[in-house]
């Protein structure tokens, strides 16, 4: 289970200006009930999502985790730039109690990103970056993963071998999607809220959810 109260968030911009990003949200999520979180282009998606998995913290409100949490998946905000891909392999595996063998397999050979394992991540592209993030991910198994929509990297063929192994995991493991695209959320998700203006409303029902965030799409055009 994981469990937000009262979560608030906001930025300060440039002149003295603050932006509210999140206003008092509050959801759980439960063990096997894949949630599905709606909302357009800089709603605050992503920083709820970051927040969930405590890479970001909120400025009030309690996070209760229960179970293992992965990072946002794609994001390569983990890792220590100046480390080797290895290296990284080393140090997350520690944290997490995984076989550091095991881990460098699987990364290695699903990646495919040869000699630079061995070379810091601060030289890799973004897209090296998130491969990385996203093999590590999968290669340790959690209890929850967070799927930001920009998740999938890689050309086509990487992509449909992300897509066979993701899909092995879902169905051992709950998924928190955040997406602006009812149709990765109709694909993915039982469950949705949507998020708007800083306001998340959550829904029993998938189609509900579906219907409410068409009716905002279509307000904004």
């Amino acid at each position: 289970m994981i469990e937000l109260s009262h979560i608030y968030k906001s930025y300060h911009l440039p002149h003295g200006k603050v932006k509210d990003v999140l206003y008092d949200v509050s959801i759980t999520f439960r063990p096997g009930v894949n949630m599905g979180i709606l909302g357009l282009n800089g709603q605050g998606k992503s920083t709820l999502i970051r927040i969930i998995s405590g890479t970001e913290r909120p400025d009030r409100g309690t996070i209760v985790r229960k179970g293992r949490v992965s990072w946002p998946i794609g994001f390569s905000g983990c890792f220590n730039g100046s480390l080797t891909g290895r290296e990284n392999l080393r140090f997350t595996s520690r944290i997490y109690g995984a076989n550091i063998q095991e881990v460098t397999d699987f990364v290695e050979d699903f990646t495919e990103l040869g000699p630079y394992m061995d070379m810091p991540v601060k030289t890799y592209s973004s897209g090296m970056r998130s491969k990385l993030a996203f093999g590590l991910s999968m290669s340790i198994g959690f209890d929850f993963y967070l799927i930001d929509e920009a998740w999938s990297v890689g050309d086509a063929s990487f992509r449909a071998k992300a897509e066979k192994l993701f899909a092995e995991r879902k169905a051992h493991a709950t998924l928190v999607v955040v997406s602006h695209s009812v149709a990765t959320i109709r694909k993915n998700c039982d469950s949705a809220a949507v998020l708007n203006n800083g306001i998340l409303t959550v829904y029993d029902k998938l189609t509900d959810a579906l219907r409410v965030y068409t009716g905002i799409c279509n307000a904004g055009h």
